[in-house]
This record gives C-alpha cells, sequence and structure tokens, in this order.
C-alpha cells in the first residue's frame, strides 16, 4: 500500500564554516578583545606579585624598647635606646615603617592588624648583656620578634624577616663591643660574645588552626565577590530570557519567550529586587559550605552573615548598573571593575606596602579591597571596627548607593531618549 503522505521538509542549510572563515571582518573583534584581555590580564595580576621585596615600602612593624638597664660605661645611653636609634635612622632601607610604641600599644596594634609584626627589646636587655663579660652570666640577651598571622602568611613573613635582620644586626654591633673590651677572653668566649643575642620568633596575635594561615579572609571575601558578580550576571540574563528580550538555549533546546513590554527603569528595578532576594540564598549556602561544612574558623557568626550578605549584595548590584548601562560589555567591565583590578589591588594576599604604586592607588577605592578588610577584622581581630570593619561597612554604604544612582541615572536617560531594546526576530 502507497502512502501519500508527503515527505518531510529537508531541513534548511546555510553557509558553510569554510565559506565564512574568509572574512576578515569576522574575525577582528574577537581577535582584538580576547589578545588585549590575555594581555592585561598578565600585566595586571602578574605585576602586582612579580617581586614583593623589591616594591616593599613602609610595612607597618612595631619597634617596643622595654630597656630600662643603666648606660654601659663609657656610653650614655644603655643599649636597649642605642639599638632603637640604629633601627629607626637607618636610611639604607625603606622597607619597613617603624612605630615605636610600648609593649601594651604594640600587642593593641597586634591584636587591631594595623602592624605585621613587632620587635620587643626586653627590660633586662642591657644588664644581661653586661653580665657577659663576668661570672654572673647566666642567661643570654633575648630580643624577641612578633609576627601577626593575621595579617596574611606572607605579610608576616615579611615583617618577621625585617625584625630579625634588625636584630641580627644589632647583635652583631654590641658584639664588636664587647669583644673590643673582652680582651682577656679565650678563642671560645670570643666566638660567643661575637653574635651574643637570642632572637626568639613568637607569634603577636595568635589565629585558629582553620584559619588558612591567614589566607581564609582572602578566599571568603573571593567568594563573597564572585556570589554577587556571578548571580548578578545569571539574573540579569535570566530576566532578560523571561521577558524576551533574550533567547533561551540549552544544548539542542532553543525557546523564545513572547516580549514583555517593559522599559528599561522597570527591568533594572526588577532585576535588583531579585539580586537582594537570590542573594539571601547565596550567601547563607557560602557560610554553611566554610563554617559549618568546612571548619573555617569563625567568630560573630551572625555579624558575619550580615555583612556577607550586605557585600554580595553591594556587588551584585553593581553588577546590575554596569549591564545596564554598558548593555552588551557590561558583564566584560564588570569583570574588570570587580575582579580583574580587584585581585590585585585587594592586599588580601600582598601586602599593599610591597605592591607597585599603581595597585596602591586602585586600593583606595577597588572593592574587593573594602571587603575583604572587613572580613578579615571579623574572622581574625574580634571585629574591631579599628582593624577595618568601619571602613568597610561605609565603603559597602558609599559603593551601593553609588551603583544605584548610576544604574538608574542611566537607564531613566535611556527610556527619556526613547532608546527601546531590540527584541530578538527570526530570520
Amino acid at each position: 500500500m502507497d502512502d501519500d503522505s508527503p515527505a518531510p521538509a529537508p531541513a534548511p542549510t546555510g553557509l558553510r564554516a569554510t565559506a565564512l572563515l574568509g572574512r576578515p571582518k569576522l574575525w577582528l573583534i574577537p581577535t582584538v578583545l580576547t589578545g588585549l584581555l590575555a594581555l592585561l590580564l598578565s600585566l595586571l595580576y602578574m605585576g602586582g606579585i612579580v617581586n614583593p621585596n623589591r616594591e616593599l615600602r613602609d610595612l607597618p612593624i612595631a619597634l617596643v624598647n622595654s630597656d630600662t638597664g643603666k648606660p654601659l660605661t663609657g656610653q650614655q645611653q644603655n643599649l636597649g635606646t642605642q639599638i632603637t636609634h640604629s633601627i629607626v635612622t637607618n636610611s639604607g632601607s625603606r622597607a619597613a615603617g617603624w612605630r615605636q610604641l610600648t609593649r601594651a600599644q604594640a600587642q593593641d596594634e597586634l591584636d587591631a592588624g594595623k602592624v605585621y609584626g613587632a620587635l620587643v627589646i626586653p627590660a633586662d636587655f642591657t644588664n644581661s648583656v653586661a653580665a657577659l663579660t663576668t661570672t654572673n652570666a647566666t642567661t643570654r640577651p633575648t630580643i624577641t620578634v612578633l609576627t601577626n598571622p593575621g595579617k596574611g602568611s606572607l605579610g608576616s613573613s615579611l615583617a618577621s624577616k625585617i625584625s630579625s635582620t634588625a636584630a641580627q644586626q644589632a647583635s652583631l654591633t654590641i658584639g664588636k663591643q664587647l669583644g673590643a673590651a673582652a680582651t682577656q677572653a679565650d678563642a671560645t668566649q670570643k666566638l660567643f660574645l661575637a653574635d651574643p643575642v637570642r632572637i626568639v620568633t613568637q607569634v603577636g596575635h595568635p589565629i585558629g588552626d582553620n584559619s588558612g594561615i591567614g589566607l581564609t579572609a582572602f578566599y571568603y571575601t573571593l567568594l563573597l565577590v564572585l556570589a554577587g558578580f556571578m548571580g548578578g550576571n545569571v539574573i540579569s540574563n535570566g530576566v532578560d530570557t523571561g521577558l524576551g528580550y533574550a533567547d533561551n538555549e540549552i544544548g539542542p533546546w532553543h525557546t523564545r519567550r513572547p516580549t514583555v513590554p517593559i522599559d528599561r527603569t522597570q527591568t533594572l528595578l526588577l532585576k535588583m529586587v531579585m539580586t537582594a532576594g537570590i542573594t539571601l540564598l547565596s550567601v547563607s549556602l557560602i557560610m554553611l559550605a566554610g563554617v559549618s561544612i568546612l571548619g573555617m574558623d569563625a567568630t560573630h557568626i551572625p555579624l558575619l552573615w550580615i555583612y556577607s550578605y550586605c557585600a554580595a549584595l553591594a556587588v551584585g548590584l553593581g553588577v546590575q548598573a554596569i549591564n545596564a548601562a554598558f548593555g552588551g560589555i557590561g558583564q566584560l567591565v564588570s569583570m574588570f571593575v570587580f575582579i580583574v583590578l580587584g585581585l590585585p589591588s585587594s592586599g588580601a594576599t600582598v601586602p599593599l606596602q610591597a605592591v607597585p604604586g599603581f595597585y596602591r592607588f586602585l586600593s583606595h577605592f577597588e572593592p574587593m579591597r573594602q571587603l575583604s578588610d572587613g572580613v578579615r577584622a571579623i574572622l581574625y581581630f574580634d571585629a574591631r571596627g579599628d582593624a577595618g570593619l568601619t571602613r568597610a561597612w561605609t565603603m559597602i554604604g558609599i559603593g551601593t548607593a553609588i551603583g544605584l544612582l548610576f544604574g538608574f541615572a542611566m537607564v531613566q536617560y535611556y527610556d527619556r531618549k526613547g532608546h527601546k531594546r531590540l527584541t530578538p526576530q527570526p530570520a
């Protein structure tokens, strides 16, 4: 029995890829943009970490002189005062920004994250040195180097190295003085007196074992920024698809919804309200994964959650504003604002005192630096305002206000000018 039903129409065929490869205009924009991105990302990311020691300037380190001993014979100042003066007036190195403090002040600044470490000369230092040339010597003179791992492993390590070098130089200088005075000492005693000071390294402000050696603050901040950035873009694309202003393609499935008549201002308002709601979920899941499941050390949990939500929301609202203002390249612009320029200028892994001046300039307003200071204060420094939390809250408020004003100003301008959004049309 013959089937008289019409045969299905053949699938339409178009141009082949090989025919389109010869079109220069098709290559131009992707090639230029990809090349520029690769170059800029390499320069920006690697430029901030290539040589921290070369760029290091004025790293805050506390210098404590507690020496109460009387000056040695023939000298006008005790050894603690001499060492302090020598360190502070050393013009050969600008790596450290020494802060002369009392022991209590130094501890307070360690606890507030204001210094990366401390060099402490004890009260009995001169007396201990004087006793080395007599039969009363019972202990070796000691200078203590205090670290601050809450400021990050690299920053604390740099401060420790600088402090240890200064202490070692002081020991050698004292050794020369003792060697000149101990003319009757034998070879063994002279070897001991040549480098008489013992340098002890201790943790000045301890943090928890599950703090990533001071790196959990950086990675947690990065999660908040990524949650705001990716969430903002997903919401933006989802709303455009749902309102019929963009096609929805998932693998072989393609849908095109009817276009909903709505202006740019109302669209942006919708996206921002959705961002505020969905960010509640994403931030809660970040804390669930980091604190509850992985066991990251964290205190002030309610404050950490509120801060995390406000931080991620500020980023998400900024992304929506940038996308609304710049359209198709908005995602690229927001990536540079929040991630590409933010990471090397955050000061969360490499201290800002150890990066080139360009990044220090960016750090005054780049979001990631502001957010990481607040996270670090909550996680490591007992949520102290002077540890960076007050500034972080202030900058979150300023950033959110700028995002809202910029976004709505741009879309209202477009609406007034009659710039309607184009809707997808079949070929």
